[in-house]
């Protein structure tokens, strides 16, 4: 009975290994009916192997299409691959893939390049769950002085902009929640002045964050959302505060990232009311 279990246990970690795998290739989607055809594996198995997946955030499904597709936890876990295998900057390996195949790197990939471009600043895809955010993808700059790459890294909320932004924009009750939170030393920040802060974001769609991700940096950014007017995501830029001045956020960086934020969002369906 053992030796059974086991090779039964082999043979669904075998699948699952080749779902995300046939996922990391897969330009668009895959039904379940494909993918279960793909790895020679019954829709139900599938189907089971495919909620473990979604559970632990390596795969997503479309609420739109009844598609999968691979899940932002992905992108850290390929980061952890690559620095492992000694290689983060060189040929693309194959676990990169999992930096690339979701349809939010592949979408925003394009208007980050645009906008670092033209700012010449860092650009990053962030994504939120729960109270982290995690640096999904990047694309960096030109410049000498500049922050350490952030890509795979996961920070609270509360320390930058897109954190901010995505929070106040998507949390509705978020407000109440924080009020009621009990203040932690040391980890939370005071909660009147954040509840403040969030607000105002609220208001503007635009958070502008100073010396959370490192003293002398700044982060802009502004939250993209989907079909449904959920937040899947904020484009961010951040560099030093010498380079990033008031005015050059207020009358350039900031229109620039809300239009980029705004065709986004239109790809993931988007309609503002």
């Amino acid at each position: 009975m053992h030796e059974i279990s086991t090779g039964y246990t082999f043979q669904n970690v075998k699948k699952a290994l080749e779902l995300l795998e046939i996922l990391a290739e897969s330009p668009k989607p895959l039904t379940l009916q494909s993918l279960a055809e793909a790895v020679s594996f019954s829709s139900g198995k599938t189907f089971r192997l495919l909620a473990i997946l979604m559970e632990k955030g390596l795969v997503e499904l479309d609420a739109v299409s009844g598609a999968y597709q691979l899940g932002a936890r992905t992108a850290a876990f390929g980061k952890k691959l690559m620095r492992r295998s000694g290689n983060p900057d060189g040929a693309r390996p194959a676990q990169q893939k999992f930096l690339d195949s979701s349809n939010l790197v592949s979408y925003s990939h394009p208007i980050m390049e645009e906008l670092a471009g033209k700012y010449d600043e860092a650009v990053y895809m962030t994504v939120i769950k729960n109270d982290e955010v995690l640096f999904l993808n990047m694309v960096d700059c030109a410049q000498q002085i500049k922050a350490e790459p952030l890509v795979g890294r996961k920070f609270p909320f509360f320390t930058n902009a897109a954190g901010k932004v995505m929070k106040a924009v998507d949390s509705w009750d978020l407000l109440e929640k924080l009020c009621k939170r009990d203040e932690r030393p040391g980890r939370w920040p005071d909660m009147e002045q954040l509840a403040s802060e969030l607000q105002l974001i609220r208001a503007t769609g635009v958070a502008v964050d100073n010396g959370g991700l490192g003293d002398g940096i700044i982060s802009v950014a502004v939250a993209v959302r989907d079909y449904a007017g959920k937040v899947v995501g904020a484009l961010t830029m951040l560099g030093p505060s010498f380079r990033m001045l008031g005015e050059r956020i207020d009358n350039e960086i900031i229109p620039a990232m809300q239009e980029g934020a705004g065709i986004l969002s239109k790809r993931f369906g988007y309609a503002p009311a």
